[in-house]
């Protein structure tokens, strides 16, 4: 637990143990060939507003905002995502919802990503839908198999993200 496979050292098997080595599967995640998958739905998932696009011109250096130490701390659990896609295989709808809201996450913590925090919900969650991941059941697989521990909390705050989102005036989501 909390390894990634390219991490795990084989003396942590017995001799005559049985291993089992396949692509990760899912919908969203096409073989190539052998154990690669195309994992790029990922790319467009963080591309529909998983960063910060605003300009900031006049707008104080981010080190000289003031986060409160259990906010840096949530904010950096979520942070930890590598975009493996283990979450999505250890999902039996094939889920990609805690690799969304922990980009999502990560970023409504803190106070640089409170400007666009609304659009970035609506966009990312859209985009996952669109690329044919399934729905979040909470049966919590993700988050016992991703490598970086990340909680399924998260899950709850992109889903409290996107219904505040929601209830704004002018929402244009579909």
């Amino acid at each position: 637990k909390g390894t990634t496979t390219c991490q795990l050292h084989m003396r942590h098997f017995n001799d005559g143990d049985n291993i089992v080595v396949e692509p990760f599967r899912a919908k969203s995640f096409p073989l190539i060939k052998d154990l690669i998958v195309d994992r790029s739905a990922f790319d467009r998932i963080q591309q529909a507003r998983g960063y910060i696009s605003i300009n900031t011109r006049s707008i104080p250096d981010a080190n000289t905002i003031p986060v409160p130490k259990e906010n840096a701390d949530e904010a950096f659990d979520a942070a930890t995502c590598i975009g493996c896609g283990a979450c999505v295989a250890a999902c039996k709808n094939a889920s990609a919802s805690l690799f969304t809201a922990s980009k999502i996450s990560h970023l409504s913590i803190l106070p640089q990503g409170d400007v666009e925090r609304e659009k970035r919900a609506e966009e990312m969650i859209g985009q996952m839908d669109e690329e044919g991941f399934g729905h979040c059941t909470n049966t919590q697989a993700c988050s016992a198999e991703c490598p970086k521990e990340i909680s399924q909390i998260h899950i709850a705050r992109m889903n409290r993200e996107f219904w505040q989102s929601k209830s704004k005036p002018n929402n244009n989501y579909k």
